[in-house]
């Protein structure tokens, strides 16, 4: 992305910030919203705050049409965070490419993953539902944005065995 900086209003503390040239399409990625630099564009990374070390890094996401022609996974641009469940899974939509997953929260693993009907730029939660005594995940599925053109208004729920 190409930044510059511009100067702030007099009164301001800091004198500069810095400011993105021309639209969305001045990314460096190409039509499809591909990133032009290497892979991995995605990540879910485990930080042992302790010692301040990665414990795993795992790709997140996936390009549908370089799978298609037999690429590896190469991760995805995302916006969004995870949340882990007390049963030690993390689950995650964050990617473009309209899926919500789940990882194992030791190895990295992933576990599980499902296609959304628009990509989840969400934090996902969870409850206990107060009649069935289920553990259920939910996230909103609303897309859209600089990273998905498709819309949605749903809201997702899966429970847990």
């Amino acid at each position: 992305m190409i930044r510059h900086m511009v100067k702030r209003p007099e009164a301001s503390q800091i004198p500069y910030r810095p400011q993105g040239s021309g639209s969305p399409d001045s990314r460096f990625w190409d039509p499809n919203l591909i990133p032009c630099q290497v892979p991995p564009w995605g990540s879910l990374t485990a930080i042992d705050l302790d010692h301040g070390v990665f414990r795993w890094r795992s790709v997140l996401g996936v390009i549908d049409s370089l799978i298609a022609k037999g690429l590896p996974p190469t991760g995805a641009p995302n916006i969004g965070g995870s949340i882990v469940t007390a049963g030690g899974l993390i689950f995650i939509g964050a990617t473009n490419d309209g899926r919500i997953r789940a990882f194992d929260k030791t190895s990295g693993k992933e576990l599980w993953v499902t296609k959304l009907p628009a990509s989840a730029f969400a934090n996902p939660m969870t409850f206990i539902g107060s009649k069935t005594g289920r553990q259920f995940v939910v996230i909103a599925a609303g897309g859209g944005n600089k990273y998905d053109s498709k819309f949605s208004d749903s809201l997702v729920a899966f429970s847990l065995p």
